[in-house]
């Protein structure tokens, strides 16, 4: 993959997987960088040859307009798009990766930004400590 744009194999489409995911027992590890929360496991029966496929969620709850739901969820997947690069997965890694927006207004996208990348960096830490244990 070249460049920094998002291809469609890297998108979190499969219902299974989602639900995999946020399921308890899954062995499914969880951080939180406000205004972010970062769920994500390793998935080796994903067929996608991407290292990372992730999924955004803005909850209704949260947000209660739709227009703000949008922004939001596009300040998010640029955050991710351009803070990607920077990570590089171990080799063989099959990560199923989602973004929860936990704030209840709308945010500006330095602090999305920043929540990313650190979300980004527990994530890595994760994978190169292989522990059972949830990263806090």
């Amino acid at each position: 993959m070249k460049g920094l744009r998002l291809y469609k194999k890297e998108k979190l489409r499969s219902a299974v997987a989602i639900d995999q995911l946020f399921s308890r027992g899954s062995g499914a590890f969880s951080a939180i960088a406000y205004p972010l929360r970062a769920v994500w496991r390793n998935n080796p029966r994903r067929k996608s040859d991407a290292p990372v496929a992730f999924v955004i969620s803005v909850p209704k709850k949260r947000l209660r307009h739709a227009v703000d739901r949008v922004a939001m969820r596009r300040k998010i997947r640029e955050a991710y798009r351009l803070a990607r690069p920077e990570y590089t997965m171990p080799e063989g890694t099959r990560i199923d990766l989602a973004f929860v927006y936990v704030a209840d207004r709308l945010t500006d996208y330095a602090s999305v930004s920043h929540a990313v990348e650190k979300l980004m960096t527990k994530v890595v830490q994760s994978l190169s400590v292989n522990t059972d244990e949830p990263a806090q």
